[in-house]
């Protein structure tokens, strides 16, 4: 996507005096993505754009726009008339801050994509800046990897995996005795997001997030032989035959955790 059209939809965002900051995130920042990559715009705001102030942004240059969701962060997402796809995202800065504090202060772990947030704000690309706070937010997530929270995140999703009673190994396999195939895909993804909440941190890397994981783990220096191929074997395995498959790939990351002197039986 041209730079001079993402640039001139923050423009418009930056017209309205409550909006501190305006970046560019997703695989258009990081370099995963291609030219038809959609366009993540992150919209820092307080107070909160009106919703008719966002339909103003959109109308400019919409074919076909959503605006208003609320499934997940607060967003509007459009096609443009040249056929561009933005995806825009707004933002309380001291909601930000806050999940910076999370994990470089506090060293908070969470079940699976501990350190999507702070990877979203250090991989992004500032677009406008009224004051210069997203600069200081942007260089302070630039930090080296703190070391407690590396063993925090392993701490909670390792014995996720199969050592607990209450492991996702042991939910996935409940689940096939059943035959309850959603169950099965359900567990499934869980286990991935703890193993590869595991895998980042090891590396001392921030999770990017749920796309293009295998990519992104793959840039990684420390990551257990064959994982690529062992990740889709899982996925590709029918139920009856995906426990063995979950435990090549766990073994594989055991040793890891184990050589890194993170390893508890």
């Amino acid at each position: 996507m041209q730079p001079d059209a993402i640039q001139a939809v923050a423009d418009r965002y930056a017209a309205f005096p409550n909006v501190r900051a305006v970046a560019l995130g997703g695989s258009l920042a990081t370099g995963a993505g291609g030219p038809d990559a959609d366009a993540d715009l992150y919209v820092y705001a307080d107070p909160p754009l009106a919703l008719d102030e966002r339909r103003s942004v959109v109308r400019a240059d919409a074919r076909h726009a959503e605006v208003g969701n609320t499934f997940f962060e607060p967003g509007d997402e459009w096609t443009d008339t040249a056929g561009r796809r933005f995806d825009a995202m707004f933002r309380v800065p001291a909601w930000i801050e806050e999940q910076l504090d999370r994990v470089l202060e506090r060293h908070e772990a969470s079940v699976g994509y501990s350190t999507c947030l702070w990877h979203n704000v250090r991989t992004s690309t500032v677009l406008f800046d009224r004051d210069g706070w997203y600069a200081a937010l942007h260089a302070r997530a630039q930090q080296p990897y703190p070391e407690p929270l590396r063993e925090a995140i392993v701490a909670k999703n390792h014995p996720l995996l199969r050592t607990t009673t209450a492991s996702f190994r042991y939910q996935l396999a409940r689940a096939v005795e059943r035959d309850d195939a959603v169950s099965v895909n359900h567990r499934t993804a869980a286990l991935l997001a703890s193993f590869f909440d595991v895998l980042f941190a090891l590396n001392r890397a921030p999770h990017p997030g749920e796309k293009r994981l295998l990519w992104h783990a793959a840039r990684l220096p420390l990551v257990p032989a064959a994982f690529d191929a062992q990740v889709r074997t899982v996925l590709a395995a029918p139920p009856t035959e995906r426990l063995a498959g979950v435990d090549a790939l766990c073994d594989g990351l055991d040793a890891l955790v184990r050589s890194e002197g993170l390893y508890e039986a």
